[in-house]
């Protein structure tokens, strides 16, 4: 696309221009980039102040054209050129700039408008949101960590997080982030509505964007719980140590080393292949594990002496273990991808860059 966009540029530079905008706010779509990101993104194209007003979601965001200052406040004047988020209603994107749009800033309109649309309805649905209920599209912003300091504040205190000495951030596979406020003393076990779910480390209002992120890691270690699949269906993040450093090189895209492509066999050479090893693997001892699964010690004998065959290292002595307890999560590293962040996007660069938050 960016090639492409060189070679119009130099045949019709509003054509080129207009081209990555296109690709600009395309990348910010797929980036799962929240409201404020896609208002700053609109103002540092057009450079000017740009906003967002959605007065029936309670929705009002400003950006100065700079891209770095956020002021929400101050009148709209009706001459300034604007996009509605649907044909006939109030909600729109506007350009604080005299004159009507064309070329670039038309383009840009429409696509900040297109995008804050698909937010809004991702975030809040097209109903507007009740007063003391969760508010989704603030969530995005508390938990950005390229939104600002004051945006991320009020964000807080609209979920009711004003007086929160610490929270966390618990992020399930299914329903993906929420907020928990922790109480001043001691700890809680985490909702998690039966799902498998990763749990971040408590801290400041203010650094929940780092519980997030610590949070969306745990959730990758989790397991579903069944026999072709033991493990935690809930991982805490302040548990994981060094092992969180595993997540950065293994994932769906990344080739299985081959501890994993063995495990794999393993675990398709017989049912109760996956159980067993996972139970010797993270079990005090081997009697132990003979408990957990209900099998007699010299069952359990037998079953290592055949996975270890089909592994070819033997997981009954002390180097063999770590290796199993290795290859096991980094087996579900592999089938865990990481989840998409909330909202930001990583980074500021110029508008014809490869990537920019804005």
């Amino acid at each position: 696309m960016k090639e492409l966009a060189g070679r119009l540029a130099a045949l019709d530079p509003d054509a080129g221009a207009a081209l990555r905008v296109i690709s600009y706010f395309d990348r910010l779509i797929e980036g799962r980039a929240g409201l404020e990101s896609l208002v700053r993104g609109a103002a540092v194209l057009a450079g000017c102040p740009a906003r967002l007003v959605d007065e029936e979601r309670g929705v009002r965001v400003r950006v100065e054209a700079d891209g770095l200052r956020r002021d929400d406040d101050g009148p709209l004047d009706p001459a300034w050129p604007s996009a509605p988020l649907a044909p006939g209603g109030s909600a729109a994107v506007w350009l604080e700039r005299a004159g009507p749009s064309g070329g670039v800033h038309a383009m840009v309109l429409e696509r900040a408008a297109a995008a804050a649309r698909a937010v809004l309805d991702r975030t809040r649905g097209r109903a507007p949101a009740d007063a003391g209920t969760a508010d989704p599209a603030s969530l995005e912003v508390l938990l950005d960590a390229f939104a600002t300091e004051h945006a991320r504040h009020r964000a807080a205190v609209r979920l009711g997080l004003r007086d929160a000495a610490a929270a966390r951030v618990v992020v399930t596979a299914e329903d993906g982030p929420r907020v928990e406020a922790m109480p001043s003393a001691g700890t809680r076990a985490p909702g998690t509505g039966g799902h498998r779910a990763g749990v971040g480390p408590a801290v400041p209002v203010r650094d929940l964007p780092a519980s997030c992120a610590a949070a969306r890691t745990a959730l990758r270690f989790t397991a579903e719980g069944t026999d072709q699949d033991p493990g935690p269906r809930t991982v805490y993040a302040d548990e994981l140590g060094g092992l969180a450093l595993l997540a950065e090189s293994a994932g769906p895209a990344t080739v299985p080393v081959p501890d994993v492509r063995a495990l794999e066999h393993a675990v398709g050479s017989a049912p109760w292949a996956a159980r067993t090893l996972h139970a010797v693997a993270f079990g005090t001892s081997l009697r132990a594990a003979a408990a957990e699964l209900n099998v007699h010690h010299s069952t359990l004998q037998d079953r290592l002496a055949q996975a270890g065959h089909w592994l070819d290292w033997p997981v009954h002595e002390p180097h063999g273990r770590l290796r199993l307890q290795l290859a096991l999560l980094l087996r579900r590293l592999h089938r865990n991808p990481a989840s998409p962040g909330v909202a930001g996007a990583p980074g500021r660069r110029s508008p014809g860059g490869a990537a920019d938050t804005a």
